[in-house]
């Protein structure tokens, strides 16, 4: 049975600890991650086994290098919450997607300057 796993802490570098602890606590997996209000508040939503999810979820909630805002379980997730993690994940796909085309985009040259009538003027006192 699939679950799904909430834990929501203040600052990115707290929920990359937050999902290292949850990831080596128990065979959970990533979903996605949301950030809000410029970073300052993280969700982090992973999914596995139901017992997989309450031990990643408690062992976060205790050693954490800060307190979680807020953590939840939700065993056997109804299809549209299971939906709207999907749809989560799936966005942060599309943004990697779109950074990985913009940096296979050879990079454009710049256009060349114009002349101005005093660069002219100097040019030609030389």
């Amino acid at each position: 049975m699939k679950s799904l796993g909430f834990v929501e802490v203040s600052g990115v570098a707290a929920a990359i600890d937050a999902l290292d602890i949850m990831c080596k606590s128990a065979e959970v997996s990533l979903v996605s991650w949301e950030r809000k209000l410029g970073g300052r508040l993280v969700t982090l939503i992973v999914t596995g086994t139901v017992s997989a999810v309450n031990a990643a979820v408690e062992n976060a909630a205790k050693q954490c290098i800060k307190k979680p805002c807020a953590t939840a379980v939700i065993a056997n997730p109804h299809p549209e919450t299971a939906r709207l993690a999907e749809l989560s994940a799936k966005r942060l796909e599309k943004k990697a997607a779109q950074k990985e085309a913009a940096a296979a985009k050879p990079a454009a040259k710049a256009p060349a300057k114009k002349a101005t009538a005093k660069t002219q003027v100097k040019k030609e006192e030389n």
